[in-house]
Formats: structure tokens, sequence, C-alpha cells
């Protein structure tokens, strides 16, 4: 078992919901419940699957959580490029929320590697 909380692909994956939900604040209303909603689910997915999957009592199963958590980001990802393409953000937060998705997808990405090994 990991401690979740000490784990910098949490850490740095929490630190994203914020940014989600501060970003869809700003969306128009009738958002609401479409691309706002959705972005801020999947936002939430990537550290809570996290969390789950350290629970777990093999690297297979954590794994598996990963994958899902992994999952999640590349569709965070989808969702901020639409976004940006409805003009709901400026080109330098879009820039700065997509190297954070990036570099959480490297980070998942490399922790599987390792529990693989």
């Amino acid at each position: 078992m990991h401690n979740f909380k000490k784990m910098k692909i949490w850490i740095e994956s929490i630190q994203l919901v914020s940014d989600s939900y501060n970003l869809t604040r700003t969306f128009p209303d009738f958002e609401k419940f479409g691309l706002a909603s959705q972005m801020n689910r999947c936002a939430v997915s990537i550290p809570s699957n996290i969390a789950e999957g350290s629970s777990k009592s093999t690297d297979k199963h954590f794994n598996k959580y990963l994958e899902t958590s992994l999952g999640s980001a590349f569709e965070w990802e989808t969702q901020l490029i639409i976004a940006y393409r409805q003009n709901y953000l400026t080109e330098k937060e879009f820039q700065d929320l997509e190297y954070k998705i990036k570099q959480i997808q490297k980070m998942i990405s490399g922790f599987q590697s390792g529990l693989n090994q």
C-alpha cells in the first residue's frame, strides 16, 4: 500500500482539480451541466483513482486504477482543447493547463512503469 497523500502524482492532480473548478466557473452559464461539469468530473477522477488504487494489495490492481486515472487525464486534456476552441480561455491559460495535464500524464505513466518492473 502507498500513502497517496505523499505521492507527487496525487498532489499535482489535486491541484488540477482546483484549476479545473476555477476555469469552469468562467464558462458560459449554458455550459454548467455540459462541458464544465464533464471537465470537473474528469479532473476529480484523476486523484480519486490514484487514491483508491493506492489501497489495493497488489501493484497489478493499483495499475488498473492508474490506467483509469490516465484515461481521465487524456479525457480532460481533450475537453480543455474543446474549451479553448470555444474561446472559453486565453491562449496563455490553455498553454499553462495543457502543460500541467501533460506533466500529470507523464508522471502517471512513469509510475506505472515503475510498478510493472
